[in-house]
Order: C-alpha cells, then structure tokens, then sequence
C-alpha cells in the first residue's frame, strides 16, 4: 500500500511480512537524517521491569557481536545522530538514526543481531538488571546489598512525584491488565525478577510476528528490505505472539484513591503539598479520528489562559500549577485524560473536584469560541511545516502507541484529511465538541478521583522496605548460596575490568568523515539605520523564523537573579491595548509561540571574558502570511509590555516555581554541573544565577512572598535596560521569496522602537576590544559586519568550591568542573577528543557498569569548562574518586590509536549533526 502524505511531504510504504507476519512501514521524505527503529509489543503481568531490563540486557552482546556492550560501543564507532532504546508501558523501541549510508548499514546490523539473537548472559542480567553482592565485592566479610543499573534507574525515577502520581494515574484507571503494573520496574519489585524469566519473555515477546519495523528518510527501501529479511526474518517462521492487550472492562461508578510520595523539600509552601486529579477512560486509541477530536477537545479544556480548566483552576489560587499528565493521554490502547492541581492544601482537596465538575456544566452551557478553535488548527497547520532535525524520531514517537495496537499509522498521518474532517463535522453540527464534553466527561461514570499527600517519613519507609526485602533475600540464602554470589560478584568484577576485543563490531573510518563543512551564505543589513540584521535564504517550508539578542550589560548587579523571571513572564502579561488573555490568543493565531530567555555567550577566545554580561534572546516562528502580526506583538512587548496584573504574576510566579522544583530529579546532573562551573569562570557565575539552584531557591522564596508587588516592580527597571534597540542584533530565517518583505517588517519593527535611557553605564566589569562575530568558519557573511562587545570583569580570579546539596533523592547525581582551553585554543580540539575518549573506554566502566550508576560521563563545552558527571548514581565520594582516576588514566596513555580514532567518530557525530532550515546561521 503506497500513500502520498503532500502535508508532511513524504510517501508512506506500508508492507507485510508474507512468512512471518512481521510489519513494515517506510516513509520516503527527502531528509538526509534516515531513521530506522523497531517495535515489539511488551505485555509484562508484574512490576519486576522484565521489559526494561530485557531492553538493558538485549544491548549487551549478541550471537554476531558477542562482545561486551556493542551498544555503547558503537556510540564511537560510528556518525549516529541519535542512539536508544525505550520501555514503554506495552511495547518497546529500538531507534537510530545517520546520514550515513554505510553506517545506517552498519547500525542496522548491530540493532536486528541484538533484538532478535542476543546472548543474554547471566553476568549481563546481574549487571543490567539487579544482583545481590557484597558493599565491597572483594570482601565477603561486608553486607550483601542490592545493586544494578536498572534497580538504580527505577530508584531514581521514582524519587521524582509527578513520575508518581502519573504512574498510580495509569495503574488505577486502566487496572485490568498490563496497564496495572510498572513496564519499567517498582524497585521492590525488581529483584523478583530471574534470569530465567528474562529469556522466556525474550523468547515469546521478540519475534518478527510481534514486531512493527520503521524506516524513515531519503535511503532506498529495497536495500532495507534486503539486510533486514537477510539478517533476521528468513532464520524465523510465523508464530501467534498472544500479546495483544484486551479492552478495559467500564465501571459502573466512579473510584477513588489516595496515595502517598515524599515531600518537596523546594516546594513553595510546605502545608500545600497535595496533588489531586481526576481521570476520564476514553476511547480506542486506534479509532483515529476519535483520537485526534478527543486530543483537540482536551487542548481546548486545558491549554493556554483562555481554557475554561485554566480559568477555573489555576486562576482559582487553590494549587500551583495543574496535576501531572495533565490532558489527553493516548499512549495507552485506550486512551484517558485527566485534570486536577498539585500544590493544594489538604482540606482544598473537595474544592478542586467541585471546581472541576463545575467547569465540565459551564462548558456545556457555553461551548468554545470560534477564535480558541481556529488557533488550534492553526497549530496544527503550522507543525506540520516546522521542519525539524528528529522529524523521523518524532514520526515513529507519534505513531507507535496506534500501530501497537494494529491502528492504521498512514492514516494517522494524513493530518490535512483530518482537520479537514473536523472542520465538516463542525459546520453540519455546532454542538458536535458538546455532545462530545457530555459523553466523555459528563456521563462517564469510568472516572477515577486519585489524590497523593506528602508524608514526612515516605522515604525512611521506602528505605525500610528496601531493608526488608534485602533481609528476607538474603535471610533465604545457604552458605553455598553465599560463596557462590561472591564468587559471581568477583567473576563480574573480572569480566568488567577486562580490555574488550571489539573487531568483531562494524566501524566507520575517519576518513569517513565529512572534510568539509557546507557553507551558510548570509546577508547582514542595518536596520532602521544602526541594528544589525542577519538574512539567511532557507528552504522553511513557508515558514518565518526571526530572532532577537538585547544585551544586559547596563543592568544593575541586583536586579540580574530577577531577569529569568522577566523573561518567562514577559509574554504573558499582556502587552498594547491586548489583555493578557487576548494577547495568549493572538501569539496562538499568529505565530508558533514566542519565546524569551536569559542567555550567556561565553568567549570563544577568553576564559574570563563573555559577552556584553549575557543578554535575552526573543525568538518566534510565524507563516509567512502572518510576519506583519507577529512583529507587531514584538512590538507591543517591546513597547508597551504591561506589569500591572499582580494576580496573574502570582499564577505565572507559583507555576514557574513548581516547574522548577519538579525538574530537579530528572536533571540534578546538569544543576550539580552549573553549581560546580560558578566559580571558574565569570560565564559560570551567571549560568548559576540565571539557571542554578540558585534560581530555584530565589523563585521559591517569591512564591512564599504574600506580597508579589516588591518583586513585579522591579521587572518595569529591568525592561529599561533590555528592551530598546541599543545594543541589539536580530536574525532572520526564511524562503528567497520571503525575505524583501520580511526585511520590511523587521525594520518596521526596529523603527518602532526606542533607544536605552542616556546614563545607564555598563557595571563594574568593562568592554574590551570589539570583535567582529562569524569570521571565517562555515558561515559567509555579506557585508556589514555584525560587532559583537566583549566584556572583561577585572575583579574576578578563579577559586575552588565543593558543594553538597542534601535533597530527598535515594540516588545522587555528581559534577565536577575543570578550567581547560577555550574553543579556540588549539588544545580545545584535543581536549574534545579526551572528553569522548574518557567517556567510553574509563567513566562508563567504572562508574556505571561497576558503580550501577544509569549514566557517567565527560563533555567538555566552548566555554573551555571540562565536566565530569554522574547520573541516578547510588556512589557519591567513589564517583569524585573516578574522576580523578579518570585523569590519571588519561596522563598514563592507557588507550590505542583505534581508541583516539573511534573518539573523533563521535566528537564528529556531533558536529556534522543535521541543521534544522530554521537554525543554520545562527
């Protein structure tokens, strides 16, 4: 079946596999980053993770690549542009993707080898999955603990309570079947799981008769088809998988839970630490145009501060910001959608449901606006032509849940017959998104009301549950049991310390790669007499992409931590004559979202120079019908930006705090990292300021305050040292076509705007020589030249600092940072090899496959700051301790050439990475 899909400007090529029953789908599209992934459907029945671990263990070795890892190892070995594997609740993917035909060859190889014939080694399941062993391995005299990445990993994501909360969401709702249980693992679950159950799921869950493959870009199929029925299908004959997932049986009446998590040691006020949602079981995921109405519907009920949920709700003061998986949720075979607050205060549990039966009545009474409609179809129209570098990654994302459970993925593709559909049902019937609210939300008695407190002791007793269950293990054991686990733990120990013999995995060559980088031409005219513009001609598909960069180096020193907040508010105050609801309309139905954002440009030169202190860069997307409305709200932001709406500054104050606080345990690598750079370099200082714990601390403190109003005054002194045309420079991405008109529009724009208040003085630090941006490089510029002010602080020296940040995390994530070169130093390119090189042949060993780390790594940034750091990490001081053997190892040489080599592989992978239309120039 061939289908051309013109919106997505691609071809779709759905197949069957006529021996094994095994589907295809490919989507040629002119896009050099070709993708491949497959799918098979996972059904666990318990929370022991037997699918994540498999999807560990799977990675390890395999019947043509025995080695050790050949995941990991083909990182270096190969121009992959993305890499990885995901567990999802009832199936998991296996995606890659390259530009490279050889190497798309190469990576096909190693991913069918490990899906379909992996080893499966005991050692690799103790090390992946979990393993009794002693605290110190080499010492049977020590305790026996738990340990292994995905024990670890799962210990981790459930220290996060959004992670919580949307899991017992699922669990509760859909309790029938798979959905009851936790496809990633329960951490007191995991060490149920045997090795021997591990092979048995592999055996009757990855066959090609239950598996989906995916190919997406510009490579022929025939070749695919070719390596694919070669390497894997023709050594398989059919079989009946039974893994399909049967329909949830509806309740009569609605549910009601409660569960508990662990407090939030940054939340903004500790008495209101409730989280309470309510759930809707909706239809088949695979009824596509069900699907895609109930998506739009839940968009109108939820998103934006037009939507009567946001009304209702957040602007209700009750909570901080709307309860996790907020929305419609269609990754499982029947989908749901759920609404409710967290940060509620216990007794204002009630209020939030009455509120939220209330707002489904005053939805049926008064529908949507024909304006909150069409700026959701205009959303639509406009992602369907933003281009993207993961197109192919987001396509097999998006239709993996529907063909999981055999939906037609072509047509959920076909979005232009799908909005046109819905535009015809609404025109034959104005009541049809009603009838619907009734259906679904109204007479729905499958509804579930899920509530989770905070509880101080939470994680002492998730800790002595742990303890128990380690007690009961070990309890069972005999003393040959004993011997033999510390004989195993020595064996892995052997096993990991061993060098690795990888001739056995396909390699690139360096001279592989790319010589050349091809050239950006860009045009540079002043507009409105003196602010740079930068033009760059782009294949955009009819899109408009512009940006703006406005220094701060006239602002005062003690406003600086206030100016991520301006930046996340400024847009949704409301701006001109435009309330801040009617200008939320018209940013969505006119552009692709406008965003503000605090942004530090460290010295490609100089450690201790940066330029002009940082700046805020403005960047949106437009079609190209709407660049004259678009720039016309940059205009009304930049001119007459409104801070009069303390009640609204209050919501938007206590959602960006909440955000903040709940992002900690998916990304304490990178605070560690930015804590860790503060004091090196006066770059590093500001990164903490503007995006450290720093940041969070200082925004948890405002959404305490009973008084915003000190606060919401100090952000009109810092638009008088941002938002004027002194010091700016903008950029602009779009068709040939495009670009006269667009260059009237943004000096339209520029013309608009005023110059900065005469005797604002830059502070403390002074500016040192200009220098002209984008010399040389991959980038053409026709004249004049943009000059970029650079800025030196005489004051600042570098110091050490250790730093502990106790949080309520079982695991810890670990940074180190290092003064080294500068981008263009001649030792930065050396030192970005040694940042690969470490990575992959020392840290990952060390610190993840013996520590049980989930991740380990080193990178080293333009800036010139070399990191070491750890993720989900059970080790803290022994992770510091790597590093620095890390180093030493380094100094001694222990690598080959072919190490060095593989090194480039990946420092090139990087950096020949696909550019988006939207980004090159930039």
């Amino acid at each position: 079946q061939v289908t051309d899909i013109p919106e997505l400007c691609l071809t779709a090529v759905k197949l069957s596999h006529d021996r094994t029953g095994a589907r295809y789908l490919h989507l040629a599209r002119e896009d050099t980053n070709n993708l491949f992934s497959l799918q098979f459907r996972t059904t666990p029945v318990d929370s022991t993770g037997v699918p994540h671990v498999l999807e560990h263990t799977v990675l390890c070795g395999s019947r043509k690549y025995p080695c050790r890892d050949p995941f990991f190892k083909m990182l270096n070995r190969s121009l992959s542009t993305f890499m990885n594997a995901f567990t999802a609740s009832d199936y998991t993917l296996y995606p890659f993707s390259t530009q490279n035909p050889k190497d798309f060859q190469n990576l096909l190889s190693v991913y069918l080898d490990a899906a379909f014939f992996p080893c499966l080694r005991e050692l690799d399941f103790w090390q992946e999955g979990w393993r009794l062993e002693h605290e110190n391995p080499r010492d049977p005299q020590t305790p026996l603990t738990f340990k292994g990445v995905v024990f670890n990993e799962m210990k981790g994501a459930f220290t996060d309570n959004e992670r919580i909360f949307s899991q017992h969401l699922q669990n509760h709702l859909l309790p029938d079947h798979t959905y009851s249980v936790i496809s990633g693992g329960h951490p007191l679950c995991i060490p149920d799981l045997t090795w021997e159950q591990l092979k048995q799921f592999h055996a009757t869950h990855y066959h090609p008769s239950n598996a989906r493959f995916f190919t997406y870009g510009s490579f022929p199929l025939e070749q695919h088809l070719k390596q694919i029925q070669e390497e894997a299908l023709s050594k398989f004959e059919k079989i009946e998988p039974n893994t399909a997932v049967p329909t949830q049986k509806p309740w009569d009446k609605p549910r009601e839970f409660q569960i508990t998590c662990a407090p939030d040691s940054l939340a903004a006020d500790s008495s209101k630490q409730t989280t309470v949602g309510v759930g809707f079981l909706l239809p088949d995921i695979t009824d596509t145009f069900e699907a895609f109405t109930l998506n739009l519907l839940s968009s109108l009920l939820i998103s934006g501060p037009n939507s009567p949920f946001y009304k209702a709700l957040i602007e209700s003061g009750l909570g901080t910001d709307f309860s996790p998986d907020v929305g419609y949720n269609g990754a499982t075979r029947e989908a749901y959608f759920s609404v409710g607050l967290q940060g509620v205060a216990q007794h204002g549990v009630q209020a939030v449901r009455d509120l939220i039966d209330r707002t489904i009545e005053d939805v049926l009474q008064k529908g949507f606006e024909d304006d909150q409609i069409e700026a959701l179809l205009h959303k639509i129209e406009i992602q369907m032509k933003h281009q993207s570098v993961s197109f192919g990654l987001a396509l097999t994302s998006y239709i993996a849940p529907c063909w999981n459970h055999d939906g037609d993925p072509v047509q959920l593709l076909q979005l232009g017959t799908q909005v046109a559909q819905f535009r015809q049902r609404l025109e034959e019937n104005p009541d049809f998104l009603r009838e619907k609210v009734r259906q679904y939300f109204k007479d729905n008695p499958h509804k579930l009301t899920l509530s989770m407190r905070a509880d101080d002791t939470y994680s002492e007793k998730q800790t002595q549950k742990e303890m128990e269950k380690l007690k009961q293990k070990v309890n069972s054991l005999s003393p040959k049991d004993k011997q033999q686990i510390y004989e195993k733990g020595l064996e892995l120990q052997t096993q990991q310390s061993q060098a690795q013999d990888t001739c056995c995995l396909p390699a690139l060559k360096v001279s592989d790669i790319e010589p050349t980088i091809p050239l950006t031409h860009l045009e540079v005219a002043l507009a409105a007499g003196e602010t740079p513009v930068q033009y760059c001609a782009q294949p955009t598909n009819g899109v408009v992409y512009f940006r703006a960069f406005c220094s701060l180096h006239t602002l005062p020193e003690e406003l600086r931590p206030y100016v991520p907040l301006f930046c996340s508010v400024l847009t949704k105050l409301g701006c001109g004559l435009l309330d801040y609801r009617q200008q939320a309309q018209q940013i969505e139905l006119k552009t692709g979202g406008m965003a503000v954002s605090p942004y530090v440009l460290p010295d490609d030169s100089h450690l201790d120079t940066f330029e002009q202190v940082a700046g805020v860069l403005f960047s949106s997307f437009c079609l190209d019908r709407n660049l004259p409305d678009m720039m016309q709200l940059w205009g009304d932001i930049f001119n007459s930006p409104c801070f009069e709406e303390e009640e609204h500054f209050r919501v938007l104050v206590k959602m960006s705090a909440q955000e903040l606080s709940n992002g900690l345990p998916d990304s304490g690598h990178l605070y560690a990292a930015v804590r860790a750079s503060q004091t090196l370099t006066p770059a590093g200082g500001l990164q903490e300021t503007f995006g450290g714990m720093d940041q969070v601390r200082l925004l948890k403190s405002i959404a305490d305050m009973a008084d915003m109003g000190p606060v919401l005054r100090k952000l009109p002194h810092i638009r008088k040292h941002v938002l004027h045309r002194d010091h700016m420079r903008c950029s602009l991405n779009a068709t040939p076509q495009q670009l006269s008109l667009a260059e009237k529009a943004v000096d339209k724009f520029v013309g608009s705007l005023g110059g900065g208040e005469a005797g604002h003085k830059a502070e403390r630090p002074r500016i040192v020589e200009p220098v002209p941006s984008a010399s040389g490089g991959s980038t053409h510029i026709g004249s004049p030249r943009v000059v970029r002010k650079l800025i030196t602080d005489p004051t600042f020296r570098p110091y050490q600092v250790k730093t502990h940040f106790l949080l309520p995390f079982p695991v810890n994530h670990v940074g180190e940072c290092v003064r080294t070169a500068p981008y263009t130093d001649p030792d930065h390119a050396s030192l970005k090899v040694l940042a690969h090189l470490v990575t992959a042949k020392f840290l990952h060993t060390e610190i993840r496959e013996k520590g049980g780390a989930y991740g380990a790594g080193a990178r080293l940034g333009r800036d010139g700051l070399f990191t070491f750091y750890s993720y989900r990490d059970p080790h803290s001081t022994e992770t510091l301790q790597s590093f620095a053997k890390a180093v030493d190892w380094a100094k001694a040489g222990r690598f080959t050439q072919q190490d060095i080599d593989e090194a480039k592989l990946s420092v090139f992978s990087a950096v020949d990475a696909p550019v988006a239309p939207s980004d090159r120039g930039i």
